[in-house]
């Protein structure tokens, strides 16, 4: 089971320094330290690595969850993210462009190359690979399985339907098929499936519309691109005090069905299978997790 909270991944652009301090003062839960598109142009890669290394090995980011987006494996730039970044404070890396499997299982290798180089225990840095293109949609499942690092997947919502020449309409209709895709991909590989950004920055009410849409398709976290979204995004990923309390009255009428040697639990109503207790348990999980990091 994953140890981290991820209800909420920020991006922050790795070469601005006055980001970085207020990121490590926010409430995310995941910090995306930014090496790739908000690092522009070209020539501000070196000075993003250096920046977050630096910030890193000053403790900045002490306690915080790190996972850098890293450049794509086309880039020219990926090797050296991946190698000055690979250190203690980094938990893993997001990968983007992540078209097929195999994409995946190439970055996997890498960092067990560059882990074994380093003397550090090969499997430390874990992947989050992220799902922008029509290639990736299509081989999702491919790309979840691909290596034990996955630990969640995210959605790019402006790239995916930039690739395949759709339009992003305010109805979110367009985007509705892969972000099924994706939430079902995930769980049936259990990693965590993290939503695409809302890119309506200032338009909270829009936000929780999609909060809850989102929640309804599985998903349990999403990318943000602004700290004033993360009350919204943390209050709708939380399990709620009544549905904790619902998972464990579930959980104790089933322990009694079974110790009694009944057939089925009852609640509300409703009959208690497997499918309702599978569910229970991953809430309290999540809860518990949560609390951790809360603390």
């Amino acid at each position: 089971m994953n140890s981290f909270a991820m209800r909420s991944l920020m991006f922050v652009p790795g070469h601005n320094e006055k980001l970085l301090q207020s990121a490590a003062r926010s409430e995310a839960d995941v910090l995306l330290l930014d090496l790739e598109d908000s690092v522009q142009p070209a020539r501000n890669k070196e000075i993003a690595r250096e920046m977050i290394r630096t910030k890193i090995e000053e403790d900045l980011f002490k306690g915080r969850v790190i996972f850098p987006r890293v450049n794509d494996r086309e880039s020219g730039q990926l090797l050296k993210d991946v190698y000055d970044l690979s250190i203690p404070g980094i938990a893993g890396f997001m990968y983007p462009k992540s078209r097929t499997g195999e994409d995946v299982y190439f970055f996997d290798k890498l960092l067990e190359t560059i882990e074994y180089e380093k003397s550090i225990e090969i499997g430390t840095f874990k992947i989050i690979p992220l799902i922008e293109t029509a290639s990736a949609v299509i081989n999702v499942d491919a790309i979840c399985s691909a290596s034990k690092r996955v630990i969640a997947i995210a959605f790019g919502c402006e790239d995916f339907v930039s690739d395949l020449g759709g339009i992003h309409d305010p109805e979110g209709e367009s985007i509705y098929c892969p972000r099924a895709i994706i939430a079902m991909a995930a769980k049936a590989n259990n990693v965590i499936p993290i939503d695409t950004v809302h890119i309506n920055l200032h338009d909270l009410d829009d936000l929780e519309k999609n909060l809850i849409f989102a929640k309804k398709l599985g998903f349990e976290g999403m990318l943000v691109l602004n700290p004033k979204e993360l009350p919204l995004v943390h209050k709708y990923f939380t399990p709620s005090d009544s549905e904790v309390e619902s998972a464990k009255e579930i959980l104790r009428l089933y322990d009694i069905a079974e110790k009694e040697n009944k057939g089925v639990a009852i609640m509300d109503g409703k009959f208690i299978g497997p499918p309702l207790v599978i569910a229970a348990k991953n809430t309290l999980c999540r809860y518990e997790t949560i609390n951790k990091k809360d603390k």
